[in-house]
Parts: structure tokens; C-alpha cells; sequence
């Protein structure tokens, strides 16, 4: 394969710490590289040097002669008062921009609900990260150089800049190199990982579920003292070879040595232990939505919400921006008051939010990390029974990436991610049952998004997650459902389900005429007698009940099938083959359920 960029003994120093010591490295035609550390290792930094944006204190960085290089930095660019459309296109005529199937791709793609005439200063973080990932996507680039690429994107953005990073070029052409914290992304796109750690840059071949694998091997055979971490990542291939093994058929990733590996690993939460402790915490009754409308003036953005939340259950929250995700939420945390219907509240219910936003913290700002924690209550007890554990605000706080010198730092001296770990602890460290977390993941990188997850796994309470990072949201729930059209609906095929839905839902508006546009879900209803209505009700029901017993089916095979003796082949070939039975019944059974639901609409 041709060499498009290279570095030679690249060293970066700052004064305080030195980042790279003689890193050396290639890019070659056909590499998808995912670049994943902790934050602070320099991830950036290696992006920014090898994309030119950064000068190194000593080394180079080699760029094939005619090689064009683009770049989306975390920090988005634009004159305020600069056009959608010029932000994109540029000066190119209309004809010949318009006439190019790739930009038509890209702005269909990005900025189907974005006024091509409205001034980039106008829109939402969501929207400028769109437009200039647009703007650098209608581009011609042979290296594409893409730092945080998902950053204020929702789940059907991130997925349609997966599909076409994977489409962009030839199987063998082109370079990506991208610095991310969503795993799901990393795994979709990239052949090649490397980790930045320790000054040093260390490849590894595979996406994310493959690197895991190997960093595994890696701190084995090195015997290292970093105990914490490995068994971070040994749970966190347990997950991906139990929770989502449709991951683990990447080629190189190697399943015997996974399964030799997490033989004797349990599953990652052991949910009737969470659950019995949760209802002695919550009693039996959460929060109740009993028909619940909410309106804004003449907007209805809730209409006829029914959803009782159970102790102890662990639900991720779907629904494109002005969904009314927020106000579901606010719902809950009793922020928001409905307009209709009921909300009950259990006695004893004590509901915690983490929010985007980090003013909680703005009252600490001048105090140093130990202060802050000093404090606040004594201890912390994770898990129940035996495996319970007792642990101390700072040792929380080591839990959560936090070094002793930290603890001395000024809040306002934090990075984004430690203020977000921060404020996570003094969430925890409240007591909370019931817990709403609305985008916890930005700021984090996936390192710190294990330990977060390896917390929450042992967090006995009600979980309600919102996140964009749709890895994260089916690693730590047990269910999805998303806001549409007013209604909470139940997504037993999850994120997937979420995006074949709304891809429908496009489908169905594009292909609308004006005149025929308004009132379409209540045509289709109309269109079935109030006998078939019935009829049509009382069957989704069932099916939703064999849906839920099939993934309780399918998951108690999976995990027999993971400690089923490995030398017994004819076993393993017949467990493999119920397995695919059941799934492919499965699968049957959700595309009756789809077309019942989109009927009943």
C-alpha cells in the first residue's frame, strides 16, 4: 500500500510535562485509524502534528508530494454572519455543487433540517458541527484528520457519518485518522487502533473491541501494576463478547482467546441483586406516568405518556432534538409540571440530575478538589451482600481517573472531563434512587467511560440515560425507548430499531405530497375499524410479551454459550445453531411488531 504521511521521532514538551519522546509512525493508503488515551496524553496533539497544524519541538511529519489533507478541529470556525450555504459550497456555482452526487450525499446527510439561507450564528452546537463537518466532507481529501468528529451529534448523524467515512473512498485508498471517545464509531469504522499513553504510540490492529482484547493480553504477559485498569477492560470485553456480540465478528478479532479470557468473568451486573436492593431503597412505587400531556402554548410536545417506572430499571432514552426528551426527564425530576394526565411519585423517591451543564460547580470554582469533598459524607457503599464496598470520597475519586496531585487543584483549573467526573461524585456521594443522566459522556475519554460504567454497574437505583453515545447507552441500560410523535415507545431492537424507524419516518415525509402532507399517522390509523383497532392492539401486545421472553431466551444462551466447554464442538455447533433459531424468530416477530406499530400510529 502507498504511503500518504509519516512521522519520525516526533517530541512535544509543554513546561510542565513532556508528551511524545521519538514517536515514529505511518499512514498508509486503505488505513482507518482510531486514536484512543486518557485525556491529557495528547491525543490532540499527535492529530494536530501529523495533520500540520502543530509544529513538534523535535522530529517531522512527511506528507507524500500532491496528498490533501482535511481537518475538523473540536472548535468550530465561521464567521457569524456567513450563510449555511456558503459555510459549504463556497463560491461554486449552484449548477456545478448541486450536479456532484457526493455533496448532494453529504448535505442530505447532515443538513437535511438546516435552512441552507440562515447565518451560521444562528444555529445550535448541534447544527455548526454539522455544517462544518459538511463543509469539510464536500471536500477533496485523500487524508481525512478528525478530532471529536461526534461531539454534539445525535445517534442518526453519528451513524450516517459512519456509513460514509466507510464509503468514502476504495478499500484500499485514502487515510482517516480520527481521536473519539465513542466506541460504537471506533468499532463501526476503524481497521486500526492506536493508544496514546506513557509518550509513546502503540498500534493495534481492529477497532475498538479488537484493541480490548489485546490490551488484555498486553497487561498479562507484562505482568503490570495497573490492576485497576485491566480489570476495567477484561469486564469491558465481557460486555462486548455477552451484551453486543454481533461486535465480536470483526475479522482479527480472535474468539476462542476471548473466551479464554472471560471464562471466569460474571456478567457485568448481576441485575436481581440491584433490583432486591433498589425496591428496599424505593419501596415499590418510582414515578408514575399515568396519561401524561404536556404543552408549551399551542405546541403539544407530550401527549398521553404512560410509563411506570419500576425499581431498579435501567432505560435509555431515543428521540431526535425537540423530541421532547427533556421534558420527559423533567417529568421525572418533578422540573416540569404536565398539563395532563397524572404524575405519582413514590415517598421515598430522591431524584438526581446530571446535567450538560457544569454551574453546579461554578460555587466551588476557587476551592481546591479536597475541600470540596471534605465534607461530604464519610462513605460510599457500592453493590450488596458480599460484594459490597465501602469506599471514601477520595477513593471515589481515584475510581474516577483522579491522581493525589489533583486533589490540591483549584476546580476552576480542572478540564472539561475532571469537572464532569467531579460532578458526578457529588451526585453519587447525595444518595440519590432515582438517577437522570442527560449526555454523560462528553468530556470523557473511554478509559474514564469504562470506570463510569463499572460504577453504574454496581449502582443499586433507578437509571435513566440520554446520550448520543449509543455504545454507552445499550452498555449501561437494559431497555430503549424513544420520544415520537408525542408517545414513549418501547424499542425492543434498541438503537437499530430507533434508526429503521426514523429512517421510515423520512422515507414517509419525502415521498408525501404538500397537498397530502399534514395528518398522515391519523390517516393510517383511520384506516382500520375500531374491531381492527382492537385486534391490532391486543397482537402487539403479544408480541411485545415474546419479544421480551426471546431476549431473556437468546441472552441465558449467549452466556451459557460463553462458559460451554470450548472442546466440545458438536455442542458448541448446536447451541450456535438454537441460538440463530431463536434469533432468526426473533427477527420475524419485530418486523410484524414494526409494521403493527407504524399501522397503529
Amino acid at each position: 500500500m502507498a504511503h500518504l504521511l509519516g512521522a519520525e521521532t516526533l517530541g512535544l514538551e509543554y513546561p510542565t510535562t513532556k508528551v511524545f519522546d521519538s514517536v515514529s509512525l505511518g499512514v498508509n493508503e486503505g488505513d482507518r485509524i482510531g486514536i484512543v488515551g486518557r485525556n491529557g496524553d495528547g491525543k490532540s496533539s499527535l492529530l494536530a502534528m501529523l495533520a500540520g497544524r502543530k509544529q513538534p519541538d523535535s522530529g517531522r511529519v512527511t506528507v507524500r508530494g500532491g496528498v490533501r489533507v482535511g481537518v475538523l478541529d473540536q472548535v468550530d470556525r465561521f464567521d457569524d454572519d456567513e450563510t449555511v450555504g456558503h459555510a459549504v459550497v463556497g463560491d461554486r456555482p449552484e449548477h456545478e455543487w448541486a450536479g456532484d452526487a457526493k455533496v448532494r450525499d453529504v448535505i442530505g446527510g447532515l443538513l437535511g433540517d438546516v435552512d441552507w439561507n440562515a447565518t451560521t450564528g444562528s444555529l445550535s452546537g448541534g447544527q455548526r458541527r454539522r455544517v462544518s463537518l459538511a463543509r469539510l466532507l464536500a471536500g477533496e481529501h485523500d487524508v481525512l484528520a478528525l478530532d471529536e468528529p461526534t461531539n454534539h451529534l445525535d445517534v442518526e448523524a453519528i451513524t450516517w457519518l459512519a456509513d460514509h467515512l466507510k464509503r468514502r473512498w476504495p478499500a484500499n485508498a485514502g487515510g482517516l485518522l480520527v481521536v473519539t471517545h465513542d466506541r460504537w464509531f471506533l468499532d463501526e469504522v476503524c481497521t486500526v487502533t492506536w493508544e496514546v499513553h506513557d509518550r509513546i504510540v502503540e498500534p493495534f490492529e481492529g477497532g475498538y473491541a479488537a484493541y480490548i482484547l489485546q490490551r488484555v493480553e498486553r497487561d498479562r504477559q507484562a505482568a503490570t501494576i495497573e490492576a485497576r485498569r485491566q480489570n476495567l477492560a477484561r469486564k469491558e470485553l465481557a460486555w462486548l463478547r455477552r451484551g453486543a456480540p454481533a461486535r465480536t465478528s470483526k475479522p482479527k478479532f480472535r474468539i476462542d482467546a476471548a473466551n479464554a479470557l472471560i471464562a471466569d468473568v460474571p456478567p457485568v451486573r448481576d441485575k436481581v441483586a440491584l433490583q432486591s436492593l433498589a425496591t428496599a431503597r424505593l419501596g415499590k412505587d418510582v414515578v408514575d406516568l399515568l396519561d401524561v400531556s404536556v404543552s408549551y402554548g399551542d405546541r403539544d410536545v407530550l401527549d398521553g405518556v404512560e410509563w411506570r417506572l419500576a425499581p431498579g430499571e435501567r432505560t435509555g432514552i431515543l428521540g431526535v432534538n425537540g423530541a421532547g426528551k427533556s421534558t420527559l426527564l423533567g417529568l421525572i425530576a418533578g422540573t416540569v409540571e404536565a398539563t395532563g394526565g397524572k404524575v405519582k411519585r413514590g415517598k421515598t423517591v430522591k431524584v438526581a440530575t446530571l446535567t450538560q451543564r457544569l454551574d453546579d460547580l461554578d460555587r466551588f470554582l476557587d476551592d481546591p478538589v479536597r475541600k470540596v469533598i471534605a465534607d461530604l459524607q464519610t462513605t460510599y457503599t457500592f453493590g450488596s451482600g458480599s460484594k459490597a464496598q465501602e469506599l471514601s470520597p477520595s477513593q471515589l475519586l481515584e475510581r474516577l481517573g483522579f491522581d493525589s496531585a489533583q486533589l490540591s487543584t483549584p476546580v476552576k483549573d480542572l478540564s472539561g472531563g475532571q469537572k464532569r467526573r467531579l460532578q458526578l461524585l457529588l451526585i453519587l456521594l447525595d444518595a440519590p434512587n432515582v438517577l437522570i443522566l442527560d449526555e454523560p459522556t462528553n468530556d470523557l475519554d473511554t478509559d474514564m467511560l469504562a470506570a463510569l460504567e463499572d460504577l453504574l454497574d454496581s449502582w443499586p437505583g433507578t437509571l435513566i440515560v440520554v446520550s448520543h453515545d449509543r455504545y454507552f447507552l445499550e452498555r449501561v441500560t437494559d431497555q430503549q425507548f424513544a420520544v415520537m410523535h408525542g408517545k414513549l415507545r418501547h424499542l425492543p431492537g434498541g438503537v437499530d430499531e430507533f434508526l429503521k424507524l426514523r429512517a421510515a419516518q423520512q422515507k414517509e415525509s419525502a415521498s408525501a405530497t404538500p397537498s397530502g402532507s399534514s395528518g398522515s399517522s391519523s390517516e393510517s390509523t383511520s384506516a382500520l375499524s375500531g374491531a381492527e383497532l382492537r385486534a391490532a392492539n391486543k397482537e402487539l401486545a403479544a408480541l411485545e410479551r415474546r419479544i421480551d421472553k426471546l431476549h431473556s431466551k437468546i441472552d441465558e444462551a449467549r452466556t451459557a454459550l460463553a462458559d460451554h466447554d470450548q472442546s466440545d464442538y458438536q455442542g458448541l455447533a448446536a447451541e450456535t445453531e438454537r441460538i440463530r433459531e431463536m434469533e432468526s424468530e426473533l427477527a420475524e416477530i419485530e418486523e410484524r411488531w414494526m409494521e403493527l406499530g407504524e399501522a397503529l400510529e
